[in-house]
């Protein structure tokens, strides 16, 4: 009977501890909520609308006017809808111009003018799907911080200069640009180069080629698709660059990849003067800048 006395009393303290460890476990999650609470009813909002609610934007803050466009769930650069945009720029874009959040507030604030906003140094406007314009003006910088106002509710507020941070890109910087596959001698199966009307074929299974392959190999495997002349060019355009199809060099590579041949068709047109050469691939109509050195091995110009 002591035995199991002594049981019983260690079951009941287990209870004991038990519920005393979920209790505290309750009541640190209670309390961590209602921090939460506090802390964003202590958040000063400059604008508050949803990203997905955002259907066009406009701005410029030091790299050009920026204006893009949203439909069907898509963004598009409006002065270029061709223009290949890579889709997680505006999209983080819309995030941070629905989103901003201020320091402080400023009360009984002096005149529009001594904060730099009647004249701003920069304004970013925004229309959510009902149509809905909100203009938001950053005038002076007191620290880190620009004085903001939105529209013309008369409201200051103190917006830390990291707010424009996501906004501040080129048209290079949120390009969507080719994939290029990787190209080696141990994976390039024959390249078929057409000039002129005239056409040169190195072939892998030619032993009397092997350095001619591991040539235009090594061409094929340096090319870095990182800079472009035109993003979008119109069929007009191709004889500025000397891709027409009566000009242009056409270059044809076989290659593997995961077992499977594939095709990789360039296009090699004029010198842009600063030894770089264009080119263009597959059916892609963005003219890239590649170097003349790549473009020689590439063409086995050094044979």
């Amino acid at each position: 009977m002591k035995k199991n006395k002594g049981l019983f009393i260690l079951i009941a303290v287990l209870a004991v501890l038990l519920a005393v460890y979920f209790g505290l476990q309750s009541w640190n999650k209670s309390k961590e909520k209602e921090k939460e609470k506090q802390e964003e009813a202590a958040v000063v909002h400059v604008t508050d609308t949803a990203a997905e609610d955002i259907v066009s934007m406009k701005f410029d803050v030091g790299n050009g006017e920026m204006i893009f466009d949203k439909e069907n769930g898509k963004w598009s650069y409006t002065p270029d809808p061709d223009f290949p945009l890579a889709q997680s720029y505006p999209e983080a874009m819309a995030d941070a111009v629905g989103n901003i959040t201020a320091d402080r507030e400023l009360s009984d604030g002096d005149a529009m003018e001594d904060y730099g906003l009647d004249e701003p140094v920069y304004t970013v406007e925004y229309t959510d799907a009902h149509d809905n314009v909100t203009d938001i003006y950053f005038g002076n910088m007191t620290g880190d911080c620009y004085y903001v106002t939105v529209g013309d509710e008369g409201r200051v507020y103190t917006v830390a200069s990291t707010a424009l941070d996501s906004l501040s890109y080129t048209l290079d910087d949120i390009a969507q640009l080719d994939a290029y596959p990787s190209i080696g001698s141990g994976n390039l199966v024959k390249e078929v180069i057409t000039r002129n009307g005239q056409t040169t074929t190195y072939d892998s299974e030619n032993e009397d080629q092997e350095e001619d392959i591991a040539a235009v190999a090594g061409g094929l495997g340096a090319v870095t698709l990182s800079e472009a002349a035109d993003y979008s060019v119109e069929d007009e355009e191709l004889a500025g660059f000397g891709l027409d199809e009566t000009a242009r060099i056409t270059v044809e590579a076989t290659y593997t990849e995961d077992g499977e041949e594939k095709v990789l068709t360039l296009y090699i047109g004029d010198e842009d003067g600063d030894g770089n050469r264009y080119v263009m691939m597959n059916d892609s109509r963005i003219v890239y800048l590649i170097s003349d050195e790549i473009c020689s091995n590439i063409l086995n110009e050094s044979e």
